[in-house]
């Protein structure tokens, strides 16, 4: 529950994705007055759900002008309450290691949007910046932290400002969302008000996910079905686990070299903890995938997110997987936002957040687990392990 006040405070989202950032900080009483985004199936998904949204034009952040948005939103520098955005993460994410083109960061073309971003902050002047990122985008030799630095340097000294970033290294699960997903959260006020972080409330008893998916079984939607070459060989592999069952240090059957494949590989869900990052780009192999031996829904999908089940999410299923495994997650957002609220805007708060999940007292026991198909049997052996970290091919090729 929110405090009441005469007006609420406005926020402009870029990189706007499914709206994870914009529904929380509503549901922390603000007010989502524009939002920024090219892709045709998301600006699609933001009508469905929220068509008082406005989606400026054109929605490509690096062909919008400033003076753009301000018209459009018919707004001037100081008046917008906050500026959030979660920049392209492919240049700064883990999984761009295992490219061959490996994490390039603000080297990477996709990187110039974050220059557009910071323009509109130059030009709008809010109150309060708000991004959201993977871990790379503020952390390692390729983050994109430097240049945020000196841009709001820049803005201070010409604008008279006292922007000043600070960020913290988050996980998800801490705070109730049942997904162990790590984001940079970067945020900065103008007038360089400290920001105090909120205290992590779910370490201890994490949500898990079956507490997020029970409400969601046997409800007769028809389920996806497991295709690809590996299809056969997930029945095998025991809840929480992954290919490395299958390896010489797994209790499995020794079809593949340890750590010799991406982490989400044949990936399977425990019942009785938080799920594993949902990928944006799953493959026929890439998990996490359901303990029932099978792809997750798109409903199980938000669900781990901690989007509403009622969230809707345009395109083929594909698309939608993609939509949901680029989003913040919104309880995650809906915290940080209600912090925001009750620092810089004076908002105060009543009750849990309106997207907490609630532990269940009981779960069930892991599901059994089959025999190694016949058709996988060729592959048992000696296979050799990763040679170890910055040893791999992809990394002595970039080297």
């Amino acid at each position: 529950m929110i405090a009441h006040r005469r007006s609420k405070p406005t926020v402009l989202s870029a990189f706007t994705g499914i709206g994870g950032l914009d529904l929380s900080l509503e549901l922390a009483g603000f007010k989502t007055i524009g939002c920024i985004d090219c892709e045709d199936v998301v600006r699609k998904t933001l009508r469905a759900n929220r068509p008082e949204w406005v989606l400026l034009d054109p929605g490509d952040i690096t062909k919008i002008t400033p003076h753009t948005v301000m018209k459009q939103l018919d707004l001037k520098p100081r008046q917008l309450g906050i500026l959030v955005g979660g920049p392209p993460c492919q240049p700064f994410s883990k999984a761009a290691q295992w490219s061959r083109q490996g994490l390039r960061g603000m080297s990477d073309p996709r990187s110039k949007c974050i220059e557009s971003f910071m323009g509109l902050v130059k030009a709008f002047l809010p109150q309060v910046v708000l991004i959201e990122n993977v871990l790379g985008f503020a952390e390692g030799k390729k983050s994109a932290l430097p240049v945020i630095e000196t841009a709001f340097n820049k803005i201070n000294k010409n604008s008279a400002t006292k922007y000043e970033l600070t960020y913290r290294i988050l996980d998800a699960a801490a705070y109730g969302v049942p997904q162990h997903r790590w984001r940079a959260i970067m945020i900065a006020s103008r007038r360089g008000r400290k920001f105090e972080w909120p205290k992590p409330t779910h370490v201890e008893h994490p949500v898990r996910a079956w507490d997020a998916l029970i409400h969601l079984l046997n409800k007769g939607t028809s389920l996806p079905r497991l295709t690809g070459k590996w299809a056969g060989l997930l029945p095998s592999i025991p809840e929480g686990k992954n290919y490395q069952w299958h390896t010489e240090a797994g209790g499995g059957v020794a079809l593949f070299g340890f750590r010799t494949r991406f982490w989400s590989f044949l990936l399977k869900l425990a019942k009785d903890q938080p799920s594993w990052t949902l990928p944006a780009q799953p493959g026929p192999a890439t998990g996490p995938f359901h303990w029932d031996n099978r792809p997750l829904t798109v409903k199980e999908r938000l669900r781990l997110q901690s989007f509403p089940v009622n969230w809707n999410v345009s395109g083929n299923y594909r698309q939608q997987a993609h939509q949901i495994g680029n989003a913040t997650p919104p309880l995650l957002a809906e915290v940080i936002g209600r912090a925001i609220g009750q620092q810089f805007f004076d908002l105060t708060y009543k009750g849990h957040p309106n997207l907490g999940i609630e532990r269940q007292a009981d779960i069930p026991p892991p599901e059994s687990t089959c025999v190694v198909p016949e058709k996988y049997r060729h592959l048992e052996g000696v296979h050799p392990a990763h040679p170890g970290v910055g040893k791999g091919p992809h990394a002595r090729k970039a080297a």
